[in-house]
């Protein structure tokens, strides 16, 4: 029988995306609340595809925002994100799935309010905040949900199936935008009308799971020396990140003038590479580990932020655009790596109680200065230039290498 069982998971890692989702499908009462959650995954993957496509041009056009009014719009975008280990702890009684049911309709209910409610600047800053709120209250129940529907040796192969599912919906996403804004004349409205409907339905598929009620008294906040390494990691992890998503992209709309379709087409090509490198990830993960995974992507981080910043200065603009819309795609096809992150909590937690709570510190730690980081690196954009700003990237990259191989499992 274990032969056997062994067999036929030998033979789902050779199939195809589209032949192993036919697969599930037909066996879908095997494992039905991991293969809903997948669908979760698909519904979620389409909203925040249409979303990180045309949001940064949504404030640019509408708003006319300068390189520092984008820092400060991510103060109150990220605030949401500080106060998640606050909104997750006072929630943790109704179980992770029910939470996570309230996450997607906030971020419904946000998308619907920057399409319809936000004529001015601070109504949008309110619906933004919103959705800020219902994604990440997501964000880290999304990897302990997960992985409590797996098992310990099959953590990052897990939770890459969720993120391979994930991400091609995400083109999906992309390819609304695209073909939407390109020849039906999708407006900004639409576009996030279509996103607010999938968070909805990844709502209704949450209420279809069965939540594990907690066994006595529920874990609400969880702060541990041992987890200090796990602390740090999130902090300087927020810190180059959040300069990745608030700049990166400004840099291609405000210096090259990207439109939304060519977005979408970069977005295309950041899923079709991410869809590959999500499952060497999670298998590495198990393979070879965290300290690896996490380590290697710290080192590609650096050339990223040298590529941002002297692309300008050495090559022709023709080739600087590539270059930069090249890091662009790497830097977001190594978004799966966070897994990394969670699956080394899930390991040295002293008991399985600890994980979303700790996740959620760490994703609030992540936020409190991923919320700063925005308004001075728009002020040092102002002042000096975008490639100071990947600059001081490139130096919190080093950091996280250096703290990276500090990691150990025992």
């Amino acid at each position: 029988m274990e032969q056997k069982t062994e067999n036929n998971n030998n033979q789902q890692k050779t199939k195809s995306f589209a032949e192993n989702f036919i697969y599930e499908l037909k066996n879908f009462h095997i494992d039905k609340d991991f293969k809903l959650f997948l669908i979760v995954g698909l519904c979620t993957g389409i909203a925040g595809g249409i979303n990180s496509t045309v949001f940064n041009n949504f404030l640019s056009d509408v708003y006319n925002l300068s390189a520092s009014g984008r820092g400060i719009v991510e103060f109150p975008r990220e605030l949401p994100g500080v106060l998640i280990v606050i909104v997750l702890g006072i929630l943790s009684f109704l179980g992770d799935i029910r939470i996570a049911v309230i996450g997607m309709v906030c971020a419904s209910l946000g998308m619907m309010g920057l399409g319809i409610f936000s004529p001015t600047f601070a109504s949008m800053l309110v619906w933004m905040m919103v959705l800020s709120l219902g994604t990440h209250i997501f964000m880290p129940l999304s990897a302990g949900i997960g992985m409590n529907l797996s098992q310990k040796e099959n953590y990052g192969a897990r939770l890459g199936k969720f993120s391979a599912y994930n991400l091609v919906a995400t083109i999906i996403g992309y390819g609304i935008v695209w073909f939407g804004f390109k020849y039906l004349g999708l407006t900004y409205k639409t576009a996030f009308l279509i996103a607010s409907f999938f968070y909805l339905v990844a709502a209704g598929i949450l209420t279809m799971m069965k939540d594990k009620k907690p066994k006595g008294k529920k874990v609400r906040f969880v702060f541990r020396k041992k987890y200090t390494l796990y602390y740090i990691l999130s902090i300087v992890n927020g810190a180059r990140k959040q300069i990745f998503l608030t700049f990166a992209p400004w840099v291609l709309i405000n210096v090259y003038n990207l439109d939304p379709p060519t977005f979408a087409i970069l977005g295309l090509i950041i899923s079709l590479v991410s869809i590959l490198t999500r499952t060497i990830v999670g298998n590495a993960i198990d393979i070879k580990g965290e300290r690896f995974v996490l380590s290697l992507e710290a080192i590609v981080l650096i050339i990223i932020c040298l590529g941002y910043s002297f692309a300008a200065d050495i090559f022709p603009v023709t080739i600087a655009v590539i270059i930069i819309a090249a890091c662009y795609i790497i830097d977001n096809s190594l978004s799966v790596v966070e897994m990394a992150r969670s699956t080394y909590i899930k390991k040295i937690a002293v008991s399985p109680e600890d994980v979303t709570p700790t996740l959620s510190a760490g994703t609030s730690f992540d936020h409190i200065i991923a919320m700063s980081i925005p308004f001075f690196g728009g002020l040092l954009w102002a002042s000096m230039g975008y490639k100071y700003v990947f600059l001081v990237a490139a130096f919190i990259a080093v950091l996280n290498l250096i703290l990276s191989l500090k990691i150990k499992i025992d």
